[in-house]
């Protein structure tokens, strides 16, 4: 099985349901973090994790928190609404969320993060599992709080080798992914600038003990990938391209049938093309971002080449 991690504002329930129904696979899509606000699921959260969208794939809601307080309500919320395994996102890079102790910041709240067992413990029916990085600001933040990490009742932790403070810049820090793989007693996916089927090949024969792979912004730049892992091979770059084009028509046709004018349909595709550049070529991923109404956006399109 390859994760599909999310990516807000590119990873909703559209993009998911179109891109299973057009490269299907062994995949279990996450929810971009769901969070309160005010003490309050955000109503946009709870209709992207409750859409008839998400009916031809598997989901699991994945919540972001800081404290008991927060993670409390959300868990019982989501228990409430039919969720039967819930992600806990402690890795978060944004500054937004872990200048509130946040993602990747909740790593270094021990306090906090010591009462985790007790919390999920109050909730046996569900299954839970764990997205992290290596720390905040030091890569061996998460030795600190392994020990806690261990006793809770986790089906798998996901580690993206980097902290915080690297986003997503920066080399990968292996060798600690590699003791912390050693160390955790729980199954371990890794995370991280897996963009082709060679990096998934690379990282499972490097680390041949890990539960599987997660891909995020790699699948958003290259839809084909797990369908190209799957099948064993690369494919070339016109199967690619032709495949990503029937992907971008059903989830174009989709926005434009379910949202008002220009603005709003193309604040949904701009993104579709984000991560895509090295794939559709510069002059049309250029075309694309610099579109201000659905004719110009259209014919940036009609110059990516099969």
């Amino acid at each position: 099985m390859i994760h599909i991690a999310p990516v807000q504002g590119h990873t909703d329930a559209a993009w998911r349901h179109f891109h299973k129904s057009v490269y299907g696979g062994n995949t279990r899509y996450y929810t971009p973090f769901i969070r309160l606000e005010k003490g309050e699921f955000r109503k946009h959260d709870l209709k992207d994790f409750l859409s008839s969208l998400n009916e031809n794939h598997e989901l699991v809601p994945q919540v972001i928190f800081r404290n008991e307080e927060e993670l409390r309500p959300l868990i019982s919320g989501l228990v409430e609404k039919g969720a039967r395994h819930i992600d806990l996102n402690t890795g978060c890079p944004f500054p937004l969320q872990t200048a509130k102790g946040r993602g990747a910041a909740f790593v270094g709240n021990v306090e906090e993060y010591s009462k985790l067992p007790d919390i999920l413990s109050d909730f046996p029916d569900v299954k839970f599992s764990l997205k992290m990085r290596l720390g905040f600001s030091d890569p061996n933040e998460w030795r600190q709080t392994l020990p806690i990490l261990n006793e809770l009742p986790l089906e798998h932790v996901t580690l993206h080798p980097r902290v915080a403070k690297d986003q997503y810049k920066g080399d990968l820090r292996l060798e600690e992914f590699s003791q912390f793989l050693e160390e955790c007693m729980h199954p371990v996916i890794y995370n991280g600038e897996i963009k082709t089927p060679g990096d998934i090949s690379e990282v499972k024969m490097r680390f041949p003990a890990i539960a599987g792979v997660m891909t995020g912004r790699g699948i958003l730049g290259r839809p084909s990938l797990v369908a190209e892992a799957e099948a064993g091979k690369e494919w070339e770059s016109e199967e690619r391209m032709r495949k990503m084009l029937d992907f971008h028509n059903l989830l174009f046709d989709f926005y434009s049938s379910e949202l008002c004018g220009d603005h709003q349909v193309l604040s949904k595709m701009k993104p579709f093309w984000e991560y895509a550049e090295s794939e559709i070529g510069r002059k049309a991923w250029k075309m694309i971002s610099k579109a201000s109404n659905m004719a110009k956006y259209q014919s940036a399109v009609a110059l990516i080449e099969l």
